[in-house]
């Protein structure tokens, strides 16, 4: 499923697993990995109910950083983010910022094609691994 550059998967885990199978897809790979925020955790901690929803900040200076060469207001979308969230009915969805939609916000046209492209694969690996049982 995508809406407006959001890409949405179901994950055949559960959050905290299916999370946790993101973080090491992406370590894997040779990415960093920036933060892990606990979206549930915060609202816990001030009294609010949140089914489990946490964000993941991820990315690579080598992939990144010549997108930020041409435009460096794609900072603003950089690193890279990916939501996992448990639904009302206990389904757990990934979520991210495809990039090639934010290579089109931010107008990087075919100077970026071939960077935005392996980071999109990249992307797109790591999503599938944390969603889906071998």
């Amino acid at each position: 499923m995508a809406a407006d550059g959001l890409t949405t998967m179901r994950s055949g885990f559960g959050a905290k697993e299916t999370m946790d199978r993101l973080e090491a897809a992406v370590r894997a790979k040779g990415m960093s990995v920036f933060a892990r925020v606990d979206h549930g955790a915060g609202a816990a901690a001030v009294g609010l109910p949140l089914r489990p929803t946490e964000l993941l900040i991820f990315g690579s200076a080598k992939a990144g950083t010549p997108l930020m060469q041409l435009d460096q207001a794609i900072g603003i979308d950089l690193p890279l983010k990916a939501l996992v969230a448990e639904d009302a009915s206990g389904a757990v969805w990934l979520s991210y910022d495809d990039p090639r939609w934010l290579a089109r916000r931010h107008g990087l046209g075919a100077a970026a094609a071939a960077a935005v492209a392996a980071m999109a694969a990249a992307l797109e690996a790591v999503a599938a691994q944390a969603t889906t049982r071998p």
